[in-house]
């Protein structure tokens, strides 16, 4: 006859002990799980905004220099008064206002011929960030690097533009200031040091009303004439402004057409 089996009391303390550990374990490691999560997301939600909010002072950088190629193509300085009065501020740049044999910007059809005989010469029919017309696709931020099948002949694409050194950095031409001791630089336009960082502007120079129209056709010159504007020559502005994050930029675009300024 088989006796009963008992367990020692020493046996029973032993196992509390390895279910209590186990149980440990198991929420230690829950809380672990929990806290890579936690950490997860938070960085996950700290990337987004930091993407955003670069993408935001990109954005405002090229907003300023749309502002800023409009203040070029009327001949204006920064503060709003016409290049043609009143001289250029002590310490000027010799840019600004587009002294100092900086190229003009043509404001009569009879003088865009030659001029845009002169910017199509040009390796990036560009000089002093005045352009002709691109040749081919519009979207020179999307075209297709050079030497590939899907380049167009005479295409143009941005970066090839920034590394020719044909745009206008912000006041280059309108004496803007990037800042003072109340109203910090904006960090992106205050980019100057690398040739390949911060924003630029062009003005692309197109005949508005021609036998050959440009950008605009078949509009009345009339009905410009209503609001003041010039017919003759319409500009596109393109602004690029790269952000501090490595593949953020923003390109913007406008179309511009030149007040005439009543006597």
């Amino acid at each position: 006859m088989r006796r009963p089996h008992y367990l020692h009391p020493v046996s029973l303390a032993q196992h509390a002990r390895g279910a209590a550990l186990l149980t440990v374990l198991v929420f230690s490691m829950l809380s672990m799980l929990l806290a890579l999560w936690a950490a997860r997301t938070a960085w996950y939600g700290e990337l987004v905004v930091g993407n955003d909010a670069d993408y935001q002072r990109a954005f405002e950088a090229a907003e300023a220099l749309l502002l800023d190629a409009e203040l070029d193509i009327r001949g204006e300085r920064a503060d709003g008064r016409p290049c043609a009065y009143g001289g250029l501020p002590h310490g000027a740049a010799a840019s600004v206002c587009r002294s100092g044999g900086t190229t003009k910007v043509p404001v009569e059809n009879a003088d865009l011929p030659a001029f845009l005989a002169t910017l199509s010469a040009q390796p990036q029919r560009c000089i002093d960030a005045l352009c002709a017309k691109r040749v081919g696709r519009q979207d020179i931020w999307n075209a297709p690097a050079a030497g590939t099948p899907a380049r167009q002949a005479g295409e143009q694409d941005l970066f090839a533009l920034i590394r020719a050194g044909t745009g206008a950095r912000y006041g280059q031409y309108t004496g803007a200031q990037l800042g003072d001791a109340d109203r910090p630089a904006h960090p992106i336009l205050a980019e100057r040091d690398d040739a390949q960082a911060g924003a630029w502007y062009w003005i692309e120079v197109i005949p508005y009303i021609d036998s050959q129209p440009g950008l605009i056709s078949n509009a009345p010159a009339q009905q410009l004439e209503l609001v003041g504007l010039s017919p003759h020559v319409v500009y596109r502005i393109t602004a690029a402004a790269f952000g501090r994050k490595p593949d953020s930029l923003v390109v913007l675009e406008q179309s511009y057409a030149r007040p005439r300024r009543k006597d």
